[in-house]
């Protein structure tokens, strides 16, 4: 009996093995092997001058990128950690406050605002980063400008310093990640009982009393996944940098660079394919290092 179950369970694996290859042959191939073989890359010298005679170098390309102060890598990090911080800080206030604003008892016409926040998110990215770019940072046609002249104050070269390019692409980030965290905020909020803001108004609460001590706590944890979303894909955000200011045949004039734009300029501008192997290696062990913090659970959590 014990010998049939064991032939029975043994089969059973084979099967489940069975099942699942094509699947894991597919991963393998889409996921695995790439990731393996940019690994590789990043410890050659390939470029365009050395296409098919390329030869190991060991790791010269991740010592050129994170000890060469002047190969830009450095400066593209701390862009990136500035550029996640600043627009994720603006994300949840902003957010918030039009989720609060949404949530106003008795407000008219609840369901047409949240319509027109949920636009921006509707629109394909790349067509709106074009709109912006065209539409509305144009230093001669652009819409802010003539507004400005209207106003008879100068035109503003929207895209042309850094410090200035960094603002605007912080604006249409955040015209196009507002509507995502606006939903969630917006569910968030609905789901809090208000007798429990009953019960504070009763006590003498403020808003921000209310707002520290019953809000936040109640919201924290349905949120916390889409922060931690939004997060990462603010940190690898390629798509609005680029198409702004260092799109090839569009360039601004701007210097403005993440590591994602960086990798790609390495790779696909200088064909440097050793070194930007190398930098996408280090940006995947970056974010494999966030996911593993922002797994650990709270003390509270273990404890319990």
């Amino acid at each position: 009996m014990k010998a049939c179950s064991k032939k029975k369970k043994r089969k059973n694996t084979v099967f489940s093995w069975m099942w699942s290859a094509p699947s894991l042959l597919l991963i393998l191939l889409i996921v695995i092997f790439p990731i393996l073989y940019t690994g590789y890359i990043s410890l050659t010298n390939m470029n365009v001058y050395h296409w098919n005679d390329y030869e190991l170098i060991g790791l010269k390309n991740y010592k050129d990128a994170l000890f060469v102060l002047d190969n830009g890598f450095l400066t593209a990090f701390l862009v990136t950690i500035l550029w996640t911080v600043v627009n994720m800080a603006l994300q949840l206030v902003i957010a918030y406050l039009l989720a609060s604003l949404l949530n106003i008892k008795g407000l008219r016409l609840r369901n047409f605002y949240k319509t027109l926040l949920i636009f921006p998110w509707a629109m394909p990215g790349y067509v709106s980063i074009l709109l912006w770019k065209t539409g509305m940072f144009n230093s001669q046609f652009g819409l802010l400008n003539q507004w400005l002249t209207k106003l008879g104050m100068e035109p503003v070269r929207w895209l042309n310093s850094d410090g200035m390019a960094f603002l605007s692409c912080t604006a249409v980030n955040l015209w196009l990640a507002l509507p995502f965290m606006i939903t969630i905020i917006d569910g968030a909020l609905q789901s809090i009982d208000r007798s429990f803001y009953e019960s504070a108004f009763l006590d003498g609460a403020n808003w921000g009393q209310r707002t520290r001590y019953i809000t936040i706590p109640m919201i924290r944890a349905i949120i916390a996944p889409s922060v931690v979303i939004t997060t990462f894909t603010t940190f690898k955000q390629f798509d609005v940098i680029y198409l702004l200011t260092q799109q090839v045949g569009g360039k601004t004039g701007a210097n403005v660079h993440t590591i994602m734009t960086y990798a790609y300029e390495k790779a696909f501008i200088t064909n440097n394919y050793g070194y930007s192997s190398a930098i996408s290696i280090i940006i995947f062990a970056i974010l494999i290092v966030f996911s593993m913090i922002t797994n650990v659970k709270p003390k509270e959590d273990r404890e319990s």
